[in-house]
């Protein structure tokens, strides 16, 4: 898919297949393709409490994700839906739906928290959906967030029992939104005075001070949130309908629907696409979809292998690729160009070595433009070894022309001499003369000869 056209619809790409997760090979050429910057959008919460509802607004579109409104949803994980940005010209909005999570019907949540942690990793803008206020029951099913410092290692350490700072984790998370659906609160109503969502937000993440195991538990999830999240925001929903008529969503118009609601949404989608911001590394190296792709495949084969996901170990990974493909592209560049501009055998040295210096800066600017991270120089102390290989072949080639040129052109030339030799035809009074006068004159029809190159005079 070019990084300029729709998806059809959403596809699944990390499965949760409850003993396992599985990437989905077509979903990862979907992103490969992609070579736009990507606003990447992830969603979290139980099922059924109207995520994707949100999703799909985002997307422009009112079916795609499915809205989960029976009991049995979709593939467990978390499906991908690429769309143009609609604010945002040239630019990708990678929107990431998670499915199954707190399903019954599964025994284990190990996936459940992994799928979590992969939401986290891979977004720059996370979304977490409940039902209600935040009270006690949603900062449970929040649990998840508590569990980050076991699920994800910021930096790769020699030592794997090694607690590192909450500023490790600040410095690659995702913006948090937290989403209140179906919510019958009065703001203004909190302590008598006027208050807005996000002020709601920040009141309900304030700490009990009284020391105590029970206060601990409360004061945890809220604690991981104020701690690992740069930026919070909250949006509230009142109910978009009637209960009899919430599994119609898909099909129903705005105008059939709550206008609270439909004004809600459309802040809500607003903020999204005006704040939410492209997806960055360290460095501020920004991500397109072949690195979100590289991510992807990075953080799965870590959980996989029984390893935490680590963001240092991922951007690695990510240079590992990048820088040897700028290697290859700079190399390929060099190719091209000597293979173009070079005409061997070159007459002089000199103009041989100016071609390859003339080539070999190109090279250089194109692999310094195309590669990051590239510790001690590595790689391109790498491509500095290719070029000077290359430019050796091409001294050894142009000798060789150069000779070839030569022994062809001195056969050439000196064939009738041979032949008058043979005949003896300078076996005379003043033959000696005559061939001496011969021999010249195809020397100098010899000499005058271009392009002979550097064997000329051997």
């Amino acid at each position: 898919m070019a990084s300029d056209k729709h998806m059809p619809g959403p596809v699944c790409l990390i499965e949760n297949t409850d003993t396992q997760l599985v990437v989905n090979p077509e979903a990862l050429k979907i992103l490969s393709a992609i070579t736009q910057p990507v606003v990447v959008v992830a969603i979290v919460g139980l099922y059924r409490t109207g995520k994707s509802y949100l999703m799909n607004k985002l997307a422009g579109q009112k079916k795609g994700f499915s809205l989960g409104s029976t009991v049995q949803s979709h593939t467990k994980g978390i499906w991908m839906w690429c769309v143009p940005h609609p604010k945002k010209q040239n630019y990708t909005l990678v929107l990431l739906d998670t499915k199954g999570l707190g399903d019954e019907e599964k025994g284990d949540n190990q996936n459940d928290s992994w799928i979590f942690a992969l939401a986290i990793l891979l977004s720059s803008t996370f979304v977490y959906n409940s039902m209600g206020t935040i009270n006690h029951q949603a900062m449970d099913e929040l649990r998840y967030v508590t569990e980050l410092t076991d699920k994800i290692r910021a930096k790769s350490s020699p030592d794997a029992n090694e607690v590192e700072d909450s500023a490790d984790f600040v410095s690659f998370f995702p913006d948090f939104v937290w989403t209140l659906r179906d919510i019958s609160l009065k703001l203004e109503e909190l302590d008598g005075q006027p208050t807005s969502a996000d002020e709601y937000l920040q009141n309900s993440l304030k700490l009990k001070k009284v020391p105590s195991p029970k206060y601990e538990n409360f004061n945890l999830p809220r604690l991981c949130i104020r701690k690992f999240f740069p930026k919070k925001k909250c949006f509230i929903f009142d109910r978009p309908t009637n209960q009899k008529k919430l599994g119609q969503l898909e099909t129903m118009h705005d105008d059939e629907l709550d206008p609270e609601f439909v004004q809600q949404t459309a802040d809500f989608c607003s903020y999204i696409f005006t704040n939410s911001n492209v997806k960055t590394l360290s460095g501020d190296i920004q991500v397109n979809g072949s690195r979100l792709e590289t991510l992807v495949l990075t953080y799965v084969d870590a959980i996989s292998s029984g390893d935490l996901p680590c963001m240092e170990n991922a951007i690695l990974a990510l240079a590992q690729i990048e820088n040897s493909a700028a290697v290859k592209k700079a190399i390929a560049h060099y190719d091209q160009q000597m293979g173009e501009k070079v005409e061997l055998p070159t007459e002089t040295l000199q103009e041989l070595v100016d071609l390859h210096m003339a080539s070999e800066k190109e090279a250089i600017e194109i692999f310094m433009k195309n590669s990051f991270k590239d510790v001690d120089h590595l790689f391109q102390k790498e491509l500095a070894a290719q070029l000077q290989k290359r430019c050796n072949d091409f001294y050894k080639e142009n000798m060789k022309a150069s000779s070839d040129r030569c022994s062809a052109l001195l056969k050439d030339i000196f064939h009738s001499l041979e032949e008058d030799i043979k005949q003896r035809v300078y076996s005379k009074p003043g033959g000696y003369h005559l061939l001496m006068q011969t021999v010249n004159e195809l020397k100098k029809k010899y000499l005058q000869e271009p392009r002979k190159g550097i064997q000329c005079n051997v």
